[in-house]
């Protein structure tokens, strides 16, 4: 047995909650699940979002009985989308246990559905409609039924299934453990409790409620990859400092190191680095010797900067309630801040609960293009300018400025001057615009810097590379360029239009017996 949080479950339930990403039970997980494993009925008052099927699902998958084919637990929901949705989640928490679920809903092959409820199902997760259906053809039976869910139950009461759902109630047995989740609890959704339930214990989960006024909400749909994507708002916004956050200890992992490789001061923050590494990040990043922070929702918590100006959901959260915590980390101390999200068209749906909560339309923003990029770097050329002149102290570069009009026509000067200042520490703005999508990777003209992590401990050599590479994405070992082999790490370059091809087929991929990540190189830290 290991620990979720507080609450103590099995080594197979954890492992698939690790990997779906929970790092720690929501309110009302930490509230049912004991009661639902000491076999009591339970009435949780809950909203959709909240948590809640994993609140009954995470207790129905450690009381299964694997050895045996029959159905023991049953979960009635109003729709056909919430059934499929209770049984991919019910799946997932279940996998290592080999748990098998089944949905049953109107507008599935009724003989699909059959032959999948001989071969045995542990969970029936169905609409009243189509139990009913299956009940009546004899090919449900729900007598050896242990555990069964309402989920939803004031719904399906304004869909006018509770008729319905007495008839399915009353094929089970009596002395079965028995859970209802409502949002909310009408005169008709109590009297069902009180014949259908033994001595219930209640839950009530209450919202909270939003509490930052000052804070800027936008999201960004992103159709490529994702960390391309991320970059682009980072080199677009005006921050100060940013908290990034991700469902995973492994997601910080991953996206501070791919940060890391294209130039930002960045550091990763989750639970299972040692109290002295936390202590040192966030020492680092409250002095600013690190400007973006990636963790996990419980590795932030209670964390209050009055420094950070943005916070950025890279993985939006699974409870609408972590949305309100998260973002309640930037407009500290009456500043403004920003948050900003990023999703991917199916989780809309998640998008859409986060805004019944804050009750408020998050406003969507398109991804900067290059043009904008361009421009705030110009934008910020001439602000920048601005400053120095009004600072005044320019006596010896004045002289430098005469000695030189002798000669150039002074826009000519300036113009040289801003080239070579700003090609100390920022990407090139040349007259050739070739500002490109990859960004400077420090590569020749046409090609892109590749950053592995595997060098000369590894014991690879150049023509190591050029095989391996060649090999794996089809791309001609010659059209291979210059390859740099430090001790951890390697640099390839491969030409522009190779570059991601390479990195899609080769991160990730083992060579030499070592797991090695690829990214974009940094011709120089961006700051």
């Amino acid at each position: 047995m290991e620990k979720f949080g507080e609450l103590i479950l099995s080594k197979r339930v954890i492992a698939a909650l690790s990997d779906m990403g929970f790092e720690e039970p929501t309110p009302i997980q930490m509230q049912t699940i004991p009661l639902i494993m000491s076999g009591v009925d339970v009435i949780g008052q809950a909203q959709t979002g909240t948590g809640k099927t994993a609140a009954f699902g995470i207790p129905i998958v450690e009381k299964i009985n694997t050895r045996s084919k029959d159905s023991q637990a049953l979960i009635i929901t109003p729709t056909r989308e919430l059934a499929i949705q209770v049984a991919e989640e019910i799946s997932k928490i279940g996998k290592h246990k080999r748990i098998r679920v089944l949905p049953l809903y109107g507008g599935q092959p009724i003989d699909r559905q059959i032959r999948a409820l001989r071969r045995g199902v542990h969970v029936i997760i169905g609409t009243p409609g189509r139990l009913l259906d299956h009940l009546l053809r004899k090919t449900l039976t729900l007598d050896k039924v242990k555990i069964a869910v309402l989920d939803e139950a004031d719904e399906m009461l304004d869909m006018g299934f509770i008729e319905d759902i007495k008839s399915i109630l009353e094929k089970t047995p009596a002395n079965k453990q028995t859970l209802l989740f409502s949002a909310t609890m009408p005169l008709p959704i109590r009297k069902l409790a009180e014949n259908y339930l033994k001595k219930p214990e209640l839950v009530t989960i209450s919202r909270e409620k939003l509490t930052v006024p000052l804070i800027q909400q936008y999201y960004y749909e992103i159709q490529g990859s994702k960390i391309d994507s991320l970059c682009r708002i980072l080199d677009y916004e005006n921050y100060e400092a940013v908290i990034i956050f991700c469902r995973t200890k492994r997601g910080v992992d991953e996206l501070s190191a791919g940060l890391q490789t294209r130039g930002y001061l960045t550091d990763g923050l989750h639970g299972d680095m040692t109290q002295a590494q936390r202590d040192k990040t966030m020492r680092n990043f409250r002095k600013g010797d690190i400007e973006i922070l990636v963790a996990t929702d419980v590795a932030a918590r209670g964390l209050d900067i009055d420094r950070v100006s943005h916070v950025i959901n890279y993985d939006i959260p699974q409870d609408p309630e972590s949305y309100v915590h998260r973002i309640g980390r930037t407009g500290r101390a009456g500043r403004e801040g920003k948050a900003l999200t990023l999703i991917i068209p199916p989780e809309y749906r998640q998008l859409r609960l986060i805004e019944k909560l804050i009750k408020a339309r998050i406003t969507k923003a398109e991804l900067p293009t290059v043009e904008d990029l361009l421009q705030q770097q110009t934008d910020h050329i001439h602000q920048t300018l601005r400053e120095i002149m009004e600072n005044g102290k320019l006596e010896k570069y004045q002289t430098i400025a005469l000695d030189l009009m002798k000669d150039f026509d002074p826009v000519d000067i300036t113009s040289a001057a801003l080239k070579y200042a700003f090609n100390q520490h920022a990407e090139d703005l040349s007259e050739e615009g070739s500002y490109n999508e990859l960004g400077n990777t420090g590569a020749r003209k046409g090609m892109v810097r590749l950053f592995f992590t595997i060098g000369r401990q590894q014991n690879i050599k150049p023509l190591d590379f050029v095989k391996i590479i060649s090999e794996e994405t089809g791309i001609d070992g010659k059209d291979i360029g210059t390859i740099n082999i430090y001790d951890k790490f390697s640099f390839i370059e491969v030409p522009e239009d190779h570059a991601l091809r390479v990195i899609n087929i080769m991160d990730r991929s083992n060579i030499c017996g070592k797991r090695v990540s690829v990214q974009l190189a940094r011709a120089k830290n961006r700051r």
